[in-house]
């Protein structure tokens, strides 16, 4: 059921189609009029007319939706469903110069070529949705007055905005193509970037630890010799593509109870260039062709398993001359059969005997260096870790910084002692026994 405005009374149209009231439409959804009180729908309701039956009018003025108006006296205000002010960042009573400034800032901001955040198309959408009906004035005035259900009602649907790349190309054009790249059906026939690549490199710990330079062999899309990256026949020209418009993209609509909802997809018909052409019999149209490349490749000190190393200019080639993509070299470090390695330190267990351990020496620990003497003082207990200053991993991108080699000492302990070891540590108990008695009465005293 719809609402139709006659006069200063309202009708409904149940089935009946009165070809003589006002084309102006308002869904059932906004039901918000000004100055139309319960008595004169009921003054409505008292003519003889078959095009005013009493249920209709009776079901019109039961079903008000409470929740989505406010009653001010006789008048009843619709709160809109999207704030297009807010969208914009602007006030209500924002002058056009103020409202297209705040759109020219936030479609720069979220242009998809330009934003690849996720939902910063939308958002793009939302703001060029929102400017289209700021900046119309009979747009505008219907909106402040019934809020998006009112341009509903007024003819204007969810699907049935402009393009928004249509709408940023007209405010744009004639500023560099687009604002460097930017831009709507035009951008789409451009050049686009090349895609990243990934590359995992398998090093040994020592070669981590103090950087290496290796020659790597990538495999690549690289600019096709035969069609110069065009991806068309040598001879042929493109031409827009008939499916799209030269867009790149095709919208579907589906009109629903709640309104037109719209899907953007790629063109199947062009693969998103906007172009059609003869493809190229090296390529098969793409511009690109696969090869292999060996680079040298230069280590920094200091990586470790996960680091990541990022060559420009070395991913894939861009399509239609675009700049190509960058390639990630992805570390994956050996482990060591002896030294541990703990973010800029390494880690090391040491095995003294007891003897040693009491008396104290000097014995030689592997090390990333090689081999150095390590001091062990007499009396160090079990469990203690020893600092070797300056002996661990350099600080990525500082190699003059390094970190420190940690030995922990592990004391051994014999499960069997020969017959003159025994009579040794029993002796050395004894005078352990001997010196605590000796100890004891002067500790009383």
């Amino acid at each position: 059921m719809a609402v139709l405005p006659c006069g200063t009374t309202l009708a409904a149209r149940s089935g009946l189609q009165a070809q003589f009231f006002p084309r102006y439409v308002v869904e059932n959804r906004l039901l918000s009029y000004q100055r139309c009180s319960p008595c004169r729908i009921r003054a409505s309701q008292s003519l003889s007319s078959s095009i005013f039956p009493r249920d209709p009018l009776h079901i019109l003025h039961a079903g008000l939706p409470q929740r989505s108006c406010s009653k001010r006296g006789s008048r009843l205000i619709v709160r809109a469903e999207t704030d297009y002010y807010s969208v914009l960042g602007v006030s209500k009573n924002a002058s056009k110069s103020d409202i297209k400034s705040a759109y020219r800032k936030l479609a720069r901001s979220y242009h998809p070529d330009v934003n690849k955040e996720p939902g910063a198309e939308q958002k793009f959408k939302e703001i060029s949705n929102a400017y289209e009906v700021l900046s119309d004035d009979e747009k505008r005035s219907i909106y402040d007055r019934y809020g998006e259900a009112g341009l509903k009602g007024a003819g204007m649907g969810t699907g049935d905005f402009n393009n928004p790349f249509d709408i940023f190309e007209s405010l744009f054009e004639g500023m560099g193509g687009g604002m460097g790249g930017m831009g709507g059906r035009g951008s789409r026939n451009r050049a686009t970037e090349g895609e990243d690549q990934i590359y995992n490199l398998i090093l040994n710990f020592k070669d981590a630890i103090f950087g290496i330079e290796k020659e790597i062999e990538i495999s690549r899309l690289e600019a096709c010799g035969t069609c110069n990256g065009s991806g068309a026949k040598p001879g042929t020209q493109a031409t827009k593509c008939s499916a799209c418009g030269g867009q790149g993209q095709v919208v579907s609509s589906a009109r629903t109870p709640l309104g037109v909802f719209q899907q953007v997809s790629t063109c199947s018909a062009c693969g998103g260039v906007g172009e059609t052409a003869t493809p190229c019999s090296t390529c098969r149209g793409d511009g690109r062709v696969r090869k292999s490349k060996r680079i040298s490749l230069k280590v920094p000190a200091g990586v470790d398993s996960g680091s990541r190393l990022r060559v420009r200019s070395e991913g894939n080639a861009g399509r239609r001359g675009g700049a190509p993509g960058d390639l990630f070299v992805v570390i994956d470090v050996l482990p060591d059969p002896v030294l541990k390695r703990d973010d800029t330190n390494i880690l090391y267990t040491c095995k003294v005997s007891y003897i040693d351990a009491i008396l104290g020496t000097t014995m030689k620990v592997p090390t990333v260096d090689g081999m150095v003497d390590l001091k062990i003082p007499s009396g160090t207990q079990p469990g203690t870790t020893l600092v070797m200053a300056k002996k661990g991993v350099p600080v990525l991108n500082k190699p003059s910084r390094r970190g420190d080699q940690l030995v922990r000492v592990q004391v051994e302990i014999p499960k069997r002692l020969s017959e003159a070891e025994r009579k040794l540590v029993e002796e050395l108990a004894n005078l352990n026994k001997a010196a605590a008695t000796t100890k004891t009465p002067n500790s009383r005293r």
